[in-house]
C-alpha cells in the first residue's frame, strides 16, 4: 500500500507510537515525512495536539503568536554561491555595499511609526572575504568587519527607535556570539540541511559555498546553545535533500535544543524555485508535503520549541500549516518586502490574523525574543537590553504588549562602570566558607543552568574515548605490575624520558601515565611509578635546583555571580543565591592593602562572568589595586574574562590586553584551561570558551609582554590521552612565546561539583594518577617550563609530599583566601601560613624558599613584613575547625 494508507505496516507502526507518544527515530520519521491522504490526516490529528498541550503548558492555549517586523537587508553581497538565491548579489549591481547608517534607521524609524517591534537584520555572509568593494566600505567607514558594522548598527537602532534587533549574518563563531549577544535579544541562522552531499557534489545546492558546511553550522547552534543566545534556526526543504537527510535534520536540531535549551524557534520552509537562479527549473516543494515535513518536525521536536512556517510561501494553505502542528507564522512586515522571497509578498497582519481564527485559534503579537526567554531573563537576556525589552514586554505573559510606545533608549555599559557597584552578598564567604560552609550543596537552577544532563550523558556514552585512540594493551583485572610488550614499551618510555625527554613520543607518555593504572586504581605498577618518580625528580634539580618555592599571596575573588554554566564549578551562584556576593572596587582595595601589610608581593584576582559588569571593570579593579598598593604585583583575570572584556567593549585581544597592561595588569592566570580539547570542554562546560580562544588570548599576552601561567584541571570526564595532548600544546605553545612562568597541575575537586553531583563526572584523580602526572609534565616540559607547581589547596599534605619527590618544585601561594575549591569540597582550607608550608615540606629534606610571581627573591623589606604575618593576613585567621563541604 502506498503511504497515503494508514493500512501500510510501516506508516500504520508509526502513526500509532506517535500517537502513543513514543519516541520516534530517524526511520519512522522517513516514513512519516511521506505519508499523504488518511495518513497524513491522523498525522496531523498527533502533532496538534503535541502542540496544543505546549501552548497549554506554558499558558498559551489556541495562540498562535508572530513577530510584527521591518527587514534590514545591510548587505546583498555574500561570499557563498547557493544555487536558490536571489537575495545574493554582485557590487556592480549594487549603488552600495552596505545600507548606510541613515538607511537602516530611516527603515527603522518607519516601522516604529507602523508598530514594529522587531528589527531583522538579514545579510551575506562574511562579504569582505570574496569581495575587495566590501572590504573597501568597511575600512572607508571604520569597521573592522562586517559584524562589527552589524553591531553598531543594531546598537543605533536599539538608542534611536527602540527597535529591537534580531540578527541573522549567517555563521558565527563563538567569539562572535559574545559580541553580537549585548546587542540583540536573539540570533538566528537556518540549519537548512545536514546533507553533505549538497555541499560537497558540484551542481549541487550549496556547492562552492563554505558557510553552508553542515558540521560548521550545527557548531553555530551549539555555540548559540552555550552562549545563552535565544536562536532561531531551521530546515528548507525541497533543495535536493532525500527525505531520509530531512530527518535527520530535525533530530540535529534535537539534539542542540535538548542539550542547551537556546532554541527558541523553528522554521520550516519550503523551497520555491526563482528565476535568474541556477535551480530555476527545480519544482517547488509541495504544501503536503511542506504539512507533513512541520508535523514530523513537532512530534519529534515536542511541545516545548516554537515551529513556524512563512505565511507568505504557502498560498493558501493557512489551516492546514496550523493543524500540522505550528504556533508561529514568524515575522511579518507591513512595511518592508521579504527580501529574500521578493516575489511573494506578506500577508497583511488583518487577514493572517483571520485565517488563523478561522482555523480555531487566536493571532497574538511576540517579540523577536519569545516569551519564555523573556520571562526567565538571565542568562539569556543581556542587562543591557533589559529596559529595552521590559518596555515591549507583558510582564505577565512576555509576549508583545499591545499599548507600547516605542522610543529609542540608551545602550551603554552601566553607568559609571565598576565605580557604582557597591559590596553586596555573603561577601564574608572567603572566611565564612571555612567556618560555616556553604549555605547548599548545589543552586537552585540545577536542573537548567547546565543544560539538559541526560542529552549530555547521551553525548558522552557515544565518544567516551578519543576517536582515534582504540583500546590496546587492556589493564589487568587486578593491581600488580604488567608483562611483556607493555613493560617493554615502559620500559623504553623511562630510557627515553631520562637520556632525551624532549624527544619523548606521545605514545611512550602514554605509557608512562598508564603506570598509574586505571581510575578505579587497579592495575597500577608501583616500581614503576618509583622509576618514574626519580627520572622526573633528577630532571626537576636540572632546571630548578632544590629549592621549594612559594609566595605569599592573596586571591581576590571580586565576584561569584556568574552564568556561564561549567558544569564543574560549585563556586558560580546566581544574583539571588544565599552564597552570592560582589565586591566594590574600595573593598578590593582594602583586601589588597591588607595583604601587603601581611608581606604578600602578589594578588591574583578572578570573579565570575557577573552580567553587570562592564568590559571596563577589569581595568577599574586593576587600577584601584595599583593605586592603593602601587609595588604589588597583580595576577588578574583568565582568558575567560579577557574574552569577556574584550567582547563587551568590541576591543580586540590586543587592545583589551593592552588596556589591561596599561591599567596595572602584570601577569595573567592561565586558567580556564581545563582540558585543551573540545570535546572535552563542551562535556565540562555549558558556555566557557573554547580551546582555539584559550590559545588566542594566551599567545596574545606573551606578545604584548604579559606573562601568564598554565594550567591543567584533571581527573574527571577525560582520559590519559588527553593529559598528553594538553602537555604537548602548552609545551609548543612555550616555544613559539617563551611567556610561561609556571604549569600549575589542579586535580579535579569533585564533592560539591554539579557534574558529579548529576553522576557524569569521576571523583577525581587517583593518588597514583597524581604522581604519574605531575612527573609525566616535568619530563614533557623539560627544557621548556622551568616550574611545576602542585596545588596544596586540592593535594593533601602527604600527596604532597610525593610529588615534591616526583618533578615538583613548586607550591603555589599562602593565597589568605582560597574560595573556589573550598566551595567545590576541597578540605585542606583557604591559606596556608608560612609555618603550615615549612612544616608540610619539612620531611623532604628540601630548602623552603619565598619567591616573587616572577620567581625572583622578594625584597627584605617584604620578607620581613611575611615573617612577622607567617604568610597571612589576621582577619582571614580561622579560629574554628574545617566546616565540611561534601
Amino acid at each position: 500500500m502506498s503511504a497515503g494508507s494508514n493500512g501500510d505496516g510501516g506508516t500504520r507502526r508509526a502513526l500509532a507510537r506517535a500517537r502513543d507518544g513514543k519516541t520516534l527515530d530517524v526511520a519512522e520519521a522517513a516514513i512519516l515525512l511521506r505519508a499523504r491522504g488518511d495518513a497524513l490526516e491522523t498525522l496531523l490529528e498527533h502533532a496538534s495536539r503535541v502542540r496544543d498541550a505546549g501552548l497549554a503548558a506554558v499558558g498559551r492555549p489556541g495562540i498562535v503568536t508572530y513577530s510584527r517586523k521591518v527587514f534590514i537587508p545591510l548587505t546583498r553581497l555574500c561570499r557563498d554561491r547557493c544555487g536558490y538565491c536571489t537575495f545574493a548579489t554582485a557590487p556592480h549591481k549594487l549603488d552600495s555595499p552596505f545600507m548606510s547608517p541613515d538607511e537602516v534607521l530611516e527603515v527603522a524609524r518607519q516601522g516604529a511609526a507602523m508598530g514594529c517591534k522587531e528589527a531583522l537584520f538579514t545579510l551575506g555572509d562574511r562579504p569582505e572575504d570574496r569581495w575587495h568593494q566590501a572590504a573597501d566600505w568597511l575600512h572607508a567607514h571604520g569597521y573592522d568587519d562586517t559584524l562589527s558594522y552589524v553591531r553598531a548598527m543594531a546598537i543605533r537602532v536599539l538608542e534611536e527607535t527602540g527597535l529591537l534587533p534580531h540578527l541573522n549574518p549567517g555563521v558565527m563563531t563563538w567569539r562572535d556570539l559574545q559580541r553580537l549577544k549585548p546587542v540583540s535579544p536573539s540570533m538566528g541562522m537556518m540549519l537548512e540541511t545536514t546533507s553533505e552531499r549538497l555541499f560537497t557534489e558540484k551542481g549541487q545546492a550549496h556547492y562552492g559555498s563554505p558557510d553552508k558546511d553542515p558540521a560548521v553550522r550545527l557548531r553555530v547552534l551549539e555555540d548559540a546553545g552555550r552562549s545563552n543566545v535565544p536562536f532561531t534556526t531551521g530546515i528548507l526543504i525541497g533543495i535536493g535533500e532525500t527525505i531520509e537527510d530531512r530527518a535527520e535534520s530535525i533530530f540535529a536540531i534535537r539534539r542542540v535544543a535538548k542539550e542547551y535549551g537556546g532554541v527558541q524557534e523553528v522554521i520550516v520552509q519550503n523551497f520555491r524555485a526563482k528565476p535568474d537562479t541556477a535551480m530555476r527549473g527545480m519544482p517547488d516543494a509541495d504544501l503536503h508535503e511542506l504539512a507533513a515535513t512541520i508535523a514530523v518536525a513537532r512530534l519529534i521536536l515536542g511541545p516545548k520549541i516554537r515551529i513556524q512556517a512563512p505565511p507568505n510561501l504557502i498560498g493558501d494553505e493557512f489551516t492546514m500549516m496550523i493543524r500540522a502542528g505550528i504556533d508561529d507564522w514568524g515575522g511579518v512586515s507591513p512595511l518592508t518586502p521579504d527580501h529574500v522571497n521578493p516575489e511573494r509578498p506578506w500577508p497583511q497582519i488583518d487577514d493572517l490574523a483571520a485565517r488563523t481564527a478561522a482555523a480555531g485559534f487566536t493571532l497574538r503579537e511576540r517579540l523577536t525574543i519569545y516569551p519564555e526567554y523573556v520571562l526567565a531573563g538571565e542568562p539569556w537576556l543581556d542587562p543591557r537590553l533589559r529596559e529595552h525589552v521590559a518596555v515591549l514586554a507583558d510582564p505577565d505573559t512576555g509576549l508583545a504588549r499591545e499599548d507600547a510606545v516605542l522610543r529609542g533608549r540608551p545602550w551603554q555599559e552601566p553607568d559609571g562602570g565598576f565605580q557604582n557597584i557597591q559590596t553586596t552578598g555573603r561577601a564574608d564567604l572567603h572566611v565564612a566558607v571555612d567556618s560555616e560552609g556553604r549555605t547548599n550543596d548545589r543552586r537552585d537552577d540545577f536542573d537548567n543552568v547546565y543544560g539538559d544532563w541526560d542529552a549530555l550523558r547521551d553525548r558522552l556514552s557515544k565518544d567516551r574515548l578519543p576517536k582515534d585512540r582504540l583500546p590496546k594493551d587492556p589493564l589487568p583485572s587486578g593491581g600488580g605490575s604488567r608483562t611483556g610488550h607493555v613493560d617493554g614499551t615502559v620500559r623504553a618510555a623511562l630510557r627515553q624520558a631520562e637520556s632525551d625527554p624532549a624527544r619523548l613520543t606521545d605514545e611512550q607518555a602514554l605509557a608512562l601515565l598508564d603506570l598509574a593504572g586505571d581510575p578505579t586504581g587497579a592495575g597500577g605498577d608501583d616500581a614503576g611509578l618509583d622509576e618514574l618518580s626519580r627520572i622526573a625528580d633528577g630532571l626537576r634539580r636540572e632546571a630548578a635546583g632544590d629549592d621549594v618555592t612559594y609566595v605569599v599571596n592573596r586571591n581576590i575573588n571580586f565576584t561569584n555571580v556568574c552564568y556561564t554554566g561549567c558544569r564543574f564549578c560549585a563556586f558560580a551562584q546566581r544574583r539571588t543565591d544565599a552564597d552570592a556576593y560582589t565586591l566594590s572596587l574600595s573593598e578590593v582595595a582594602d583586601r589588597a592593602q591588607e595583604a601587603w601589610e601581611a608581606g604578600a608581593t602578589e594578588v591574583c584576582m578572578q570573579g565570575g562572568i557577573h552580567p553587570d559588569l562592564p568590559g571596563t571593570a577589569y581595568f577599574d579593579i586593576a587600577r584601584a589595586v595599583k593605586e592603593r598598593v602601587p609595588e604589588m604585583h597583580v595576577h588578574a583575570f583568565s582568558p575567560m574574562e579577557v574574552i569577556n572584556g574584550a567582547s563587551r567593549t568590541n576591543l580586540s585581544i590586543a587592545d583589551w590586553l593592552q588596556a589591561a597592561k596599561e591599567a596595572g595588569v602584570d601577569s595573567l592566570p592561565g586558567t580556564a584551561a581545563e582540558i585543551l580539547d573540545d570535546d572535552v570542554r563542551w562535556v565540562l562546560t555549558k558556555g566557557k570558551l573554547p580551546t582555539r580562544e584559550w590559545v588566542e588570548v594566551i599567545t596574545t599576552a606573551h606578545k604584548v609582554g604579559i606573562p601568564t601561567t598554565s594550567t591543567m584541571m584533571y581527573g574527571h570526564v577525560d582520559t590519559h590521552e588527553h593529559w598528553v595532548r594538553h602537555i604537548r600544546l602548552i609545551r609548543t605553545i612555550q616555544e613559539e612565546t617563551g611567556g610561561f612562568s609556571e604549569f600549575v597541575l589542579l586535580p579535579f575537586v569533585h564533592h560539591s561539583a554539579p557534574i558529579y553531583l548529576a553522576g557524569i563526572a569521576r571523583p577525581g584523580p587517583t593518588a597514583r594518577e597524581n604522581r604519574a602526572v605531575h612527573a609525566l609534565a616535568r619530563i614533557m616540559l623539560h627544557g621548556a617550563i622551568r616550574n611545576i607547581q602542585c596545588s596544596w589547596v586540592k593535594l593533601q599534605d602527604d600527596l604532597c609530599r610525593v610529588v615534591l619527590e616526583g618533578g615538583v618544585n613548586d607550591l603555589g601561594g599562602t593565597l589568605m583566601e582560597e574560595t573556589i575549591s573550598r566551595m567545590a569540597g576541597s578540605e585542606n582550607g583557604s591559606y596556608r601560613t608560612i609555618s603550615e608550608i615549612a612544616a608540610m615540606v619539612a620531611p623532604t629534606g628540601r630548602p623552603l624558599r619565598q619567591r616573587t610571581t616572577s620567581y625572583g627573591t622578594p625584597s627584605a623589606e617584604r620578607l620581613a613584613a611575611a615573617e612577622r604575618s607567617d604568610g597571612v593576613c589576621r582577619s582571614v585567621r580561622r579560629t574554628l575547625p574545617l566546616a565540611s563541604q561534601a
